[in-house]
């Protein structure tokens, strides 16, 4: 019997587990060497413009994802999902990697690039083979469980990434050769879908142009959410050391904290699914980010901070589930790379534009009110999803 693959292949724990280690990577990415970036910035002093050059160096990637995002959707629809992952797998190891031994900080930010153009890959195709292994309640379901796994794989790599930061800056890049133990399951495990079944799966009711109204809506969604979301990787080390002296573990283990709180909304989605709109959960996860993020504006205590994160992270963990389910379940087989890829790019675009937006902003008013205007902005994006929900009923 063959259906949207080998079923018996796919529903493997070891394919799921594969593809689930795969999508944890793209949480590495950046926010991995966060709480190195005080120490990086110091020990980079002597370089013109070392601040700022330095956070280049966390978001570098996301600018290079959202570039080769566009390729990779119209690669894969063309040529198949599997070999382009195995690729951006090994790539991702060796040039993840590069920032532990090189002392040139613009050969770091050429190590970055690499990176961010393997994560390209590898988050489209690995979220595009789910769907396509995938179909319904099963789809929604196991886009929960990738958005939770990367949470988790978060909490643990960041938290890792601060104790190693306490060493040596250097350290937490050596994180990425998890990469090189995964590049063998990929290559060994994952079968390539037949994505034919797909497209007949659907017949006449898959539209015969690109969705271009809801993956606008959903593109928007995703660019303004990272934008506010990457306050918290790229601003906190900075913000928690004015504060309260706080080190980099200290860092480390607060963005963590808000991660954790990620994958527990995550591991909800299909539950709060089968009882809301979409629209619905985007004003929820809007709102809990709002009230999040002025907590964080308004703290005066660290444990404060940590509510704030835990709020913020329990909003962003239905974003990304609800964003993927929405645009999956509306394009055949023959879209998805495409769509997907389109995603990709709007998420980290945002990411990329974030510290270019932010770091005017705190440095002419503070990050406790940059913190509270994206507050604000959120606050605005949850009224605005509450309207169109209510519209669209």
């Amino acid at each position: 019997m063959t259906l949207r693959t080998d079923a018996l292949k796919t529903d493997s724990l070891l394919v799921k587990a594969t593809l689930l280690l795969s999508s944890s990577l793209t949480v590495m990415a950046g926010a991995t060497i966060a709480p190195s970036l005080p120490a990086m910035r110091d020990h980079f002093a002597a370089t013109p413009n070392a601040d700022y050059w330095v956070r280049l160096v966390l978001t570098a990637p996301a600018l290079f994802i959202a570039i080769g995002a566009l390729f990779v959707g119209t690669l894969i629809d063309r040529f198949g999902r599997k070999p382009l992952l195995a690729i951006a797998v090994l790539l991702y190891g060796l040039a993840g990697t590069s920032g532990a031994i090189l002392n040139d900080l613009g050969m770091i930010l050429v190590g970055r690039v690499l990176l961010g153009l393997s994560v390209a890959g590898i988050m489209t195709t690995a979220t595009a083979l789910i769907a396509d292994y995938y179909i319904e309640a099963a789809r929604a379901q196991f886009l929960g469980f990738q958005a939770a796994f990367m949470g988790l794989g978060g909490v643990v790599f960041l938290s890792l990434g601060g104790f190693l930061a306490d060493i040596n800056w250097r350290m937490p890049f050596l994180i990425y050769l998890l990469a090189l133990l995964i590049f063998p399951l990929v290559v060994f495990v994952l079968p390539e879908p037949d994505r034919t079944a797909d497209t007949q799966r659907l017949g006449d009711a898959a539209p015969a142009v690109f969705p271009w109204r809801i993956a606008g809506v959903t593109y928007v969604v995703a660019l303004l959410s990272q934008i506010v979301f990457y306050l918290i990787p790229v601003q906190l080390p900075f913000y928690l050391k004015q504060l309260f002296d706080a080190n980099a573990s200290q860092s480390g283990l607060a963005i963590a904290f808000a991660t954790l709180f990620s994958a527990a909304s995550a591991f909800a989605y299909k539950q709060i699914k089968a009882r809301l709109s979409f629209m619905g959960i985007y004003t929820i996860a809007f709102l809990s980010m709002a009230v999040g993020y002025l907590i964080i504006g308004f703290s005066t205590m660290y444990a404060m901070v940590l509510v704030g994160l835990a709020l913020a992270g329990t909003g962003l963990g239905l974003l990304m589930p609800n964003m993927n389910v929405c645009l999956t379940s509306a394009v055949p087989g023959s879209f998805r790379g495409r769509v997907l890829g389109g995603l990709t790019t709007a998420f980290f675009l945002g990411q990329f534009v974030s510290p270019i937006l932010s770091q005017p902003l705190s440095s002419a008013f503070g990050l406790d009110v940059t913190y509270r205007l994206a507050g604000g902005l959120l606050v605005g994006m949850g009224a605005i999803a509450l309207a169109l929900g209510w519209r669209w009923q």
